[in-house]
């Protein structure tokens, strides 16, 4: 087996014999499998193993960086010299560097992000798990007559990153994931929706027969969809949409986006921006999740940071360009691929429970809009202007009572933000996650 962490410091090493005055370098891993399952049959099989480097250097404050497939010797020292060779023709930049040597580090403990279970999933069983997902949706009701597709994936996959500031760590990773597409046909009306489970351990996926019960009734519950008029009213997001709700906000707490003043929170740390309710949290150190990793993309150990708490901003998320750019600490959550410069990414990026059950938030309305699917969702960061395509089911006298389709729901962020709820129901399906969440008020534009 290559020593993927000796070859890794041997490019760092390379690159400062060389002339740069700091180097990193990014080697990665995996094996990767998918199976896609249409109407019973086999569609596609993918497997697929990778192996990169890459490297990025700075010479002063010039930056360069390559990468390469070719980990020979002699494909190591090109990636090397290409770097380098950029460095000399870009522009200086004096917020480039390293993190300081005192932020280098990696979670001790074991973080969960590996199950050789995966590892020793058998093809046959993966494609049966998929058909048996696919054939449990067309059993559940008979209104469930087509098929977009089910398929079953799986990853495998190891990290290994060196500077030459002293910092040497790895890490393994693995996935899988089991979905199923479904579509719904009556007296004319056709809907579509999905379901799917995804986790770092075979264990705690959900069984193929759950996934496609849920993806069976989500589709058939839109069926005969009603148009409704213009109008304000109450705006529920079930868990999968207020994840890209959540995914909005996280554009605005991005240290990029702050130092850029590109976000409607730049210059407002320390102040009340949302409703007491809303705590979020950026915490990378849960075990066994997808936001999980024992150190960021610069070598900077992760740590749990509190973005919002109780509706006061406490932090921004910062990589060391950022944080540099800002006059604050990184708070470890630099993301990059195999090279270039880290941007910010998340690690589990979420809000906190709250203690209201979704169930008793619905019975509260007398009516409102119960948000399933979000359809080119457009937010200005800037301003915190919101708009969605949207469809859902229409709330009236506490219950779901018919589905909805073909409208507009607008709002603005600072507002929406100040008058929201949260409900129980955390569950954690990605890096970022969220519980169901009410908007009092927002415009549904319609007939």
């Amino acid at each position: 087996m290559i020593d993927l962490e000796t070859m890794a410091a041997e490019a760092v090493k390379r690159a400062i014999d060389l002339g740069a005055t700091d180097a990193e370098c990014t080697i990665m891993e995996g094996e990767e499998f998918s199976a896609a399952i249409r109407m019973r049959e086999v569609e596609s099989l993918k497997e697929a193993g990778s192996r990169a480097a890459g490297i990025r250097v700075l010479v002063g404050t010039h930056g360069g960086s390559s990468y390469t497939s070719d980990l020979t010797p002699e494909g190591i020292a090109t990636m090397v010299r290409g770097a380098l060779d950029l460095a000399k023709i870009t522009s200086e930049d004096p917020f480039a560097g390293m993190p300081d040597t005192s932020e280098l580090g990696a979670r001790p403990e074991d973080l969960g992000l590996y199950d050789d279970a995966i590892e020793r999933m058998e093809t046959e069983w993966k494609i049966a798990q998929a058909k048996r997902a696919e054939e449990v949706a067309f059993s559940t009701d008979v209104r469930i007559q087509n098929s977009e597709g089910a398929g079953f994936e799986s990853y495998v996959g190891r990290r290994v990153f060196v500077n030459s500031r002293g910092f040497c760590g790895t890490y393994r990773t693995s996935s899988c994931g089991l979905s199923v597409s479904t579509v719904a046909k009556q007296n004319g009306s056709m809907e579509r929706d999905y379901w799917y489970t995804s986790a770092r351990a075979a264990s705690r996926l959900e069984s193929p027969e759950e996934v496609g019960r849920r993806a069976a009734e989500r589709a058939v519950r839109r069926l005969n969809p009603r148009k409704i008029p213009t109008q304000k009213a109450a705006i529920v997001f079930e868990p999968r949409t207020a994840r890209a709700l959540l995914g909005d906000l996280f554009d605005a707490v991005n240290g990029g986006a702050i130092y850029r003043h590109a976000s409607f929170l730049a210059g407002k740390l320390g102040e009340k921006i949302a409703a007491k309710s809303l705590t979020v949290i950026d915490d990378p150190t849960l075990p066994g999740l997808f936001g999980s990793q024992p150190f960021d993309d610069e070598g900077v150990v992760c740590r749990r940071t509190v973005v919002i708490e109780k509706g006061v901003l406490r932090s921004y998320l910062l990589n060391s360009y950022s944080a540099r750019k800002l006059g604050l600490k990184t708070t470890g959550n630099a993301s990059r691929g195999i090279t270039g410069n880290a941007g910010v990414g998340p690690g589990n990026f979420f809000i906190e429970a709250g203690e209201q059950s979704s169930e008793s938030i619905i019975r509260s309305l007398p009516s409102g809009l119960y948000v399933t699917e979000l359809i080119g969702a457009d937010t200005n960061t800037v301003t915190g202007d919101y708009s969605s395509g949207a469809a859902g089911l229409w709330i009236e006298n506490g219950e779901l009572a018919y589905p909805v389709s073909e409208i507009t729901i607008a709002g603005n962020m600072k507002q929406m933000l100040m008058d929201l709820g949260v409900a129980s129901d955390l569950e954690f399906r990605g890096s970022i996650a969220s519980p169901t969440l009410l908007i009092p008020e927002m415009t549904i534009s319609g007939q």
